[in-house]
């Protein structure tokens, strides 16, 4: 029977624009002086270029440039500047780590804005390979065929194996009603496909719920945005209301957001001053982020649904319950997202997204490139999805039932 492990029809929300976004981030510049210490040492103080290092052979292939290149009438001095700061951002081959000129910093703005055009997918790198995250659900990437785990071959006639992923999303995206053709590997499969899919207006909520029957309340968790947070303590007061028994938190496809946001999440389920997360930077310097209290969900029975769709921000909640109230995951392995990002705006309305550290659970165990192992692994097939079933769904109803029926004994 061909499988999908990790393909699940749920509503995590989030814009192929934003690939870096699902990385664990914030916006400010907290901890860069700290994490940075090392080289902020060598960088001299009047001048703000680093002692020892020889920019004479930048300015000779820019001179080269300009005095040899057959186009040269049609030269802009403020994109070769862009391009070379770009490329000096690629050299350390961190994903993650990416420079955006004005334009593109603009866009980004929109995007997480909470409406934009494109087709409603997250992509992002593994083992060095351009992939899908999550498609999200309802939208044209999904409607299409897209599936989390898809290997991206080509976008129209282009290669881009090898390309930064920034320049990958630049193709992929687009205007409402236009046509772009992915050729991707599903995963598992031997042969590679071609998708042709009319991108359309992508609307990002954060979550929806519903009450199942015993009065068990069912969250689905499309992504941290900035306000979600907010709509959870709605949602779980609702809950409470109407006689909410147990939860399930279903993050499957979540590919995460704001880790404020995330340690807010968190702190409904656990003790105030309780560590949510660890951030590791590369000086080896720690620093803990704490829940701010709440726990109106501690003693409710729990559990969360996870697949390889699920990383960042999603994955610091579901590592952080599981450490501290030992609620059981519930699914597939998660993608293993565990490095922080710093928004960084720059001269000229540029920015740059620079990954400051690594994050670790409250037990210490680092997530990046590994993912959260779920407690009670369950596959999802393709036939099955097609058929309207979930047995991961299935699973956590019957383990929340069980550990209800412990309550009452």
């Amino acid at each position: 029977m061909k499988t999908l492990k990790h393909f699940v029809k749920t509503y995590c929300i989030l814009m192929i624009a934003l690939v870096t976004f699902a990385t664990g981030f914030w916006l400010g510049r907290s901890g860069v002086i700290d994490a940075f210490g090392n080289v902020s040492s060598v960088i001299n103080q009047e001048t703000g270029k680093p002692d020892g290092v020889d920019f004479s052979l930048f300015w000779e292939t820019w001179k080269t440039i300009e005095d040899k290149f057959s186009g040269k009438e049609s030269l802009n001095a403020q994109d070769m500047v862009y391009g070379a700061t770009a490329g000096m951002v690629d050299a350390l081959d961190d994903p993650y780590t990416t420079f955006m000129n004005p334009q593109e910093t603009e866009r980004f703005t929109t995007d997480i804005s909470g409406s934009f055009e494109g087709i409603g997918a997250e992509i992002g790198v593994r083992d060095s390979f351009p992939v899908i995250i999550a498609p999200l659900s309802e939208t044209p990437a999904e409607k299409a065929g897209v599936m989390s785990g898809d290997r991206i071959l080509k976008v129209d006639d282009t290669v881009v194996i090898d390309l930064p992923i920034d320049e990958i999303v630049d193709l992929i995206r687009g205007p409402k009603g236009t046509e772009v053709v992915l050729t991707v590997i599903h995963r598992g499969a031997d042969n590679s496909t071609e998708i042709s899919i009319t991108r359309g207006t992508i609307d990002v909520p954060s979550l929806r719920w519903e009450m199942l029957e015993d009065n068990i309340a069912l969250i689905h968790f499309y992504q941290f945005s900035a306000d979600a947070d907010r709509e959870f303590k709605k949602a779980i007061s609702e809950a409470i209301q109407q006689g909410m028994t147990g939860l399930i938190l279903d993050m499957r496809n979540n590919p995460g957001g704001y880790l404020e946001v995330a340690t807010e999440i968190s702190s409904q389920f656990i003790d105030k001053n309780e560590v949510v997360l660890i951030e590791e930077y590369a000086d080896g310097e720690r620093k803990e982020h704490k829940s701010s209290g709440g726990n109106v969900l501690k003693d409710y029975p729990s559990v969360i649904l996870v697949n390889e769709g699920s990383a960042s921000a999603s994955e610091i909640v579901a590592g952080a319950l599981r450490d501290h109230n030992g609620i059981l995951l519930i699914g597939q392995k998660t993608y293993g997202k565990g490095s922080v990002q710093e928004l960084e705006n720059l001269k000229g309305g540029s920015s740059l997204k620079v990954t400051v550290a690594k994050w670790l659970t409250p037990s210490g165990v680092c997530i990046n490139k590994e993912g959260l192992e779920p407690d009670i692994e369950v596959e999802l097939t393709f036939e099955q999805y097609e058929a309207g079933e979930d047995p991961q769904l299935s699973e956590a109803e019957k383990a929340i039932k069980e550990l209800m029926q412990e309550d009452l004994q």
